[in-house]
């Protein structure tokens, strides 16, 4: 690609427009996230121009901020991914049905009303070309240092991965259930609403990436397993005990699920008994179908190796006493 088009993005973001506080001087927000795309870019978690509201991005924006921010301005990760739609190479796509509805500010200032209003935002796919190779990684990322952050321009190294990552992570894995519902208690009582909101986002997302690699990426019920150059995801994590009650993201509060098991099992359609055999519910009719429920019934499921990962009884007790259609 020519450095004409390099010239041209490289002028873009020296010129981003940025919030000025007489106090604090320009907000450090948007250079804070565009960094953290060019590494995720890096790290290949980032594989289209679409950017999606992941905890990946959100926990590489947070680092970021912690390590190269230190002028009082409160961190939001919803700012700058909202308002960068005031670049010419970052384009905002609502959801279907949504309208984007900003505060009197004209901004969205809510981690869940960016979220429930925001499907992704696109970035020019020149640009995006551009950041596939790894010599115009390191270009943009030492532009936006020297820019933005000249006092860290000797000491900047993208990070191999992000520390609170694997904190939460370790949370999930090893943690037992209630020491994890208390720190969410805490959680809730100590940050404001929206810093909740994007920690509770977080941390289901770990979830959503951990249930499914603790079972080989195979649906525990169905043995069903797809693998794609893509990184295509065919197996869900599924809550055994909604996190909307229990506040449990812990291994042993889910199951990886093929999409149509994870709602039935939801529905109450299916469950698991304390022997982890499948229990199909009577309440269903199948006619002339080619992947029958019933075909599971009795079923022994998949299990993680480590058998401190195996679903919890009282979690599946639960499950069979409360949502289970008998």
């Amino acid at each position: 690609m020519s450095e004409e088009i390099i010239y041209k993005y490289s002028n873009y973001i020296k010129k981003l427009n940025r919030g000025f506080s007489k106090n604090l001087g320009r907000a450090p927000h948007k250079p804070i996230l565009l960094l953290s795309i060019i590494q995720l870019i890096a790290k290949g978690v980032i594989k289209s121009n679409r950017i999606f509201i992941t905890s990946e991005i959100i926990l590489a924006f947070k680092q970021n901020w912690e390590e190269l921010v230190h002028t009082g301005h409160s961190r939001n990760f919803s700012l700058p991914f909202f308002h960068m739609r005031s670049e010419p190479f970052w384009y905002l796509v609502p959801k279907p049905g949504k309208d984007i509805v900003t505060t009197s500010s004209k901004s969205i200032k809510s981690f869940n009303s960016l979220n429930e209003t925001i499907a992704f935002a696109e970035i020019d796919k020149d640009l995006f070309f551009l950041l596939q190779l790894p010599e115009n990684q390191l270009w943009f990322e030492q532009l936006l240092i020297k820019s933005f952050f000249p006092d860290f321009r000797s000491n900047y190294s993208r990070p191999d991965n992000y520390y609170e990552e694997d904190k939460i992570k370790n949370e999930i894995l090893n943690e037992p259930k209630e020491y994890y519902q208390s720190h969410i208690g805490q959680l809730k009582e100590t940050l404001e609403k929206s810093d909740f909101e994007e920690e509770i986002f977080v941390r289901g997302g770990m979830f959503k990436k951990t249930i499914p690699k603790i079972y080989d990426y195979t649906c525990c019920i169905s043995g069903l397993k797809i693998n794609s150059s893509q990184n295509v995801q065919m197996v869900d994590a599924c809550h055994i005990y909604p996190f909307s009650i229990s506040n449990d993201d812990t291994v042993t509060n889910g199951i990886a699920l093929s999409p149509t098991l994870h709602r039935a099992f939801d529905r109450g359609l299916v469950t698991i008994n304390s022997d982890f055999l499948v229990r199909i519910s009577p309440t269903i009719e199948e006619e002339n179908s080619s992947f029958p429920l019933s075909a599971f019934e009795g079923k022994q499921i998949l299990l993680p190796e480590n058998e401190n990962w195996f679903p919890s009884l009282e979690a599946l007790k639960w499950h069979n006493m409360e949502v289970f259609m008998l």
